[in-house]
C-alpha cells in the first residue's frame, strides 16, 4: 500500500492524499469482491467494483483537466460514486456477505475518503468563488 506523501507541492493527482486514500479504498473493495462470499452476487460485486474505481478515477480526471471548475465538477462526481459505494456495501452487509470485521475497516476508509473529499471540494469551491470576483 502506498503511504501518503507529506503535504507540499502537488505535481500530479498522484500527490493528492484524497486520490491515494480513494485508490486504497478501491483496491480493498476489489479484493473484497474477489472473495468466495461474493461468488453468487456478481451483479452487486460488479456495481461495487465500478463505483469504487470511479472515485480515484474521477479525482484524477478532474485534476488533469487543468481548470478549477473541471476539478470541482469531477470531485463532486467522485463524491457521488462514494455514496454509491457506501450504499452498495451497506446492502452487502445487510444480506450477510461481508464479514463483520471487514465492515468496520471499510467503514473507516469510507469515512476518511468522505472527509478528504469534502475538504478538497470546500477548498476548490473557495478557489472558484475567489476566481469569480
Amino acid at each position: 500500500m502506498n503511504t501518503p506523501k507529506p503535504l507540499g507541492k502537488v505535481n500530479s493527482y498522484r500527490d493528492l492524499v484524497v486520490w491515494q486514500k480513494s485508490r486504497s479504498l478501491a483496491t480493498e473493495a476489489y479484493r473484497l469482491c474477489m472473495t468466495p462470499s461474493f461468488e453468487r452476487h456478481r451483479g452487486l460485486s460488479d456495481q461495487i467494483m465500478r463505483s469504487a474505481v470511479s472515485i480515484p478515477s474521477n479525482i484524477a480526471e478532474g485534476d488533469e483537466r487543468g481548470t478549477n471548475k473541471d476539478a470541482l465538477r469531477f470531485l463532486l462526481i467522485a463524491r457521488g460514486s462514494l455514496a454509491e459505494l457506501e450504499t452498495q456495501l451497506s446492502i452487502a452487509e445487510a444480506i450477510g456477505i461481508i464479514p463483520q470485521p471487514v465492515v468496520g475497516q471499510i467503514a473507516a476508509q469510507l469515512d476518511e475518503v468522505a472527509r478528504l473529499l469534502g475538504g478538497t471540494i470546500k477548498m476548490r469551491k473557495a478557489r472558484e468563488e475567489a476566481d469569480g470576483r
